[in-house]
């Protein structure tokens, strides 16, 4: 599997001899003494001029709480910046402009109450934050960033127009330590695609959204968007999100993500998690508390396998649906499913299997507590129960 952009890296080409005849042993000295004197020549030449050093600054943002002056200030330091400089915000950043996340930055604040980036009323903007790649267009990801340690305020009821909180296209790129609440759209958008619809021609992996609260978003508190196979091998772990009109985390695109320790509250939508396109995933140690109509959807590809552990879901208000589903996509799809704690109100199905779309499904499902729904599990054709295998003394 494709990991990212690649990047090319050439060194010097080292000859030697493979041997000196005797009859030239008299004359070693004065030929190293040449050579010698060659390669001084060559290297000089080759090395003339030294490589520019860019040294990393930091650039503090002092924000005024003034919608006529905070953009202005942040577009003017933005535009002095260089590649391995740290974009500190200070205070409370009325902003009226998309900010862009230029690659190879990190972008930091003071503290969650320190720093507030708080979108305009009226400002209406299409996001918040969102990568150059989105904004300029490009066919290729952003290069990597860091966002971390600040309070988005999306401002949705006098912003009905407003889109995403954060939009990220780079690779490489963390969101961490930020509270996000009231988006109109999606608190967090991972896209595949630009500002215009231009689809990725490279992969955007590697990168990691943790330890974020996300209240209130009036789509998806995390939306994976991937129209192609781009967006792959994330890591999403330690984050809470709370009280979303539309799903938890809905996901495109699951593929190689590690999933896990993410507490799913209060979802107004129909999935506290859905994610598609499982393919040596993990779905693990998750909390989920009321949703929709089914807590998590789990969609399995051939080719690989992954692993559902550890998961707590509820249903605390009543309401029936179903708490667990795993369903395949294509091949032989094969999951684990153990040691997950469902418990409902009476109402409901708590496990789930379906073949779907794929020529067969294969689960070991063990150790999984369920308790207080009308259905403990269903099984439906073509998916194999595996009881799993223990064989102790051997690996």
């Amino acid at each position: 599997m494709d990991r990212g952009p690649q990047r090319d890296a050439t060194g010097p080409l080292l000859t030697g001899s493979k041997g000196i005849a005797p009859i030239m042993r008299t004359r070693l000295p004065l030929l190293v003494a040449a050579v010698l004197a060659a390669c001084t020549v060559n290297v000089a030449t080759a090395h003339a001029a030294p490589p520019e050093i860019k040294i990393m600054a930091e650039r503090v943002i002092n924000c005024r709480n003034n919608a006529n002056i905070d953009s202005r200030l942040i577009a003017s330091t933005l535009a002095r910046s260089a590649e391995g400089d740290a974009i500190v915000f200070d205070g409370t950043c009325l902003v009226t402009e998309t900010i862009p996340l230029l690659g190879n930055r990190s972008y930091q604040g003071r503290s969650r109450t320190g720093t507030v980036i708080q979108q305009a009323d009226g400002a209406n903007l299409p996001a918040i934050f969102a990568s150059d790649s989105y904004l300029n267009n490009s066919p290729t990801t952003g290069l990597a960033v860091s966002l971390r340690t600040m309070t988005i305020k999306a401002n949705k009821e006098t912003n009905p127009e407003a889109g995403d909180a954060i939009v990220m296209r780079s690779w490489q790129s963390f969101i961490e330590d930020v509270q996000i609440s009231d988006a109109n759209r999606h608190a967090i958008r991972l896209t595949n695609l630009s500002a215009n619809g231009t689809e990725l021609t490279n992969t955007q992996v590697n990168g990691r959204i943790a330890e974020n609260q996300i209240n209130r978003s009036g789509g998806s508190g995390l939306f994976v968007e991937d129209t192609g196979n781009s967006v792959t091998d994330w890591s999403l772990e330690d984050n809470y999100i709370a009280g979303t009109g539309g799903d938890g985390i809905e996901m495109d695109n699951a593929a190689g993500w590690m999933i896990n320790g993410n507490h799913i509250y209060s979802v107004d939508g129909d999935h506290a998690l859905y994610a598609n396109r499982l393919y040596g995933s993990s779905i693990n140690d998750n909390y989920i508390e009321d949703f929709g109509t089914i807590g998590v959807v789990a969609r399995v590809q051939g080719g690989a396998a992954s692993t559902i552990i550890g998961n707590r879901i509820f249903q605390n208000a009543g309401q029936g649906g179903t708490f667990l589903q795993v369903l395949g996509n294509y091949g032989n799809a094969k999951a684990a499913v153990n040691s997950n704690t469902i418990r409902g109100r009476g109402l409901g199905i708590g496990l789930d299997y379906q073949r779907g779309s794929a020529d067969s499904l294969e689960v070991t499902s063990n150790g999984n507590l369920v308790s207080e729904v009308e259905v403990d599990r269903q099984v439906g054709e073509g998916v194999i129960l595996n009881p799993g295998v223990l064989r102790l003394g051997q690996p």
